[in-house]
């Protein structure tokens, strides 16, 4: 891989990874487009760790908040104070399981789903289609609060995110405004979500980066510092349009590039 194009798909995988479009499925197309016929383990895992510490550099403070409270508890198992940081580790937890179940029986068609234009640009669809309908819904948010049914069923949501072309955060978002969450509630627990699928997509990857004994090249630097910047100014964008009620904007683009995937399908 050249330079040039590591840089490119870093800025892709940062865009992408939370603006709510799929970065996998723009990996897959970009590398389609790039003829890189082989699978780059060390480069998916590095730009992938690149934008991981952008969304924990931004949550930063709610994860400190909830680890101070699970020690605080863990010693005096006292959660006077401590409900709501407690609450919602407990929620993330619960909607880890179902993300880790639907992950690990998907990877098993990894080489099916990462490499169909036809399946990208279909999910692309289903993706805009998400987008637009929840603008009905956080225009009359209903606020309530994240129970276990509804920690489950994002969590399930963003395991068949692991799909190219269905967007993680529009459709775990999405989900949480269609299950009653309003916009902020929604949006933080999708990114605070994604921080244990993300680093367990990782630790999963280590096993394979050792066998395929990859080396870290600079094309897979260079990626990796974009992808971090340049998604951590997504993951800004993307909570500001969230909280200002214009998160289905990107419906239009997902239906766009999903006519466009399904066309170079056939070209």
């Amino acid at each position: 891989m050249e330079i040039y194009q590591g840089i490119i798909l870093g800025i892709i995988q940062g865009l992408t990874e939370f603006l709510p479009v799929s970065s996998s499925g723009h990996l897959v197309l970009g590398q389609i487009y790039f003829n890189i016929t082989q699978s780059n383990l060390v480069f998916d895992a590095s730009v992938h760790m690149g934008t991981l510490v952008a969304v924990v550099l931004v949550f930063l403070k709610d994860i400190l908040e909830i680890f101070k409270s699970l020690v605080y508890y863990a010693g005096t198992r006292d959660t006077s104070g401590h409900e709501t940081n407690l609450a919602l580790a407990a929620a993330i937890i619960i909607g880890s399981v179902p993300t880790a179940i639907i992950g690990l029986v998907l990877k098993k068609f990894e080489d099916v789903l990462f490499t169909s234009s036809l399946l990208v640009g279909s999910m692309l669809l289903v993706t805009g289609c998400l987008l637009w309908i929840s603008r009905r819904y956080y225009r009359i948010e209903q606020g309530k609060p994240l129970t276990v049914s509804r920690a489950v069923t994002i969590g399930i949501v963003q395991g068949l995110a692991v799909i190219p072309g269905i967007s993680r955060s529009g459709s775990t978002i999405a989900t949480g405004l269609f299950t009653g969450l309003d916009r902020k509630t929604a949006a933080r627990f999708s990114f605070l979500l994604s921080i244990p699928a993300i680093l367990g997509a990782q630790i999963l990857s280590i096993k394979d980066l050792m066998e395929s004994q990859g080396h870290i090249d600079p094309a897979t630097i260079y990626g990796t510092i974009v992808s971090f910047i340049v998604g951590l100014a997504a993951l800004k964008l993307l909570l500001k349009l969230v909280n200002t009620g214009k998160f289905h904007l990107f419906a239009p683009y997902c239906w766009l590039a999903g006519i466009l995937a399904l066309i170079s399908n056939f070209i």
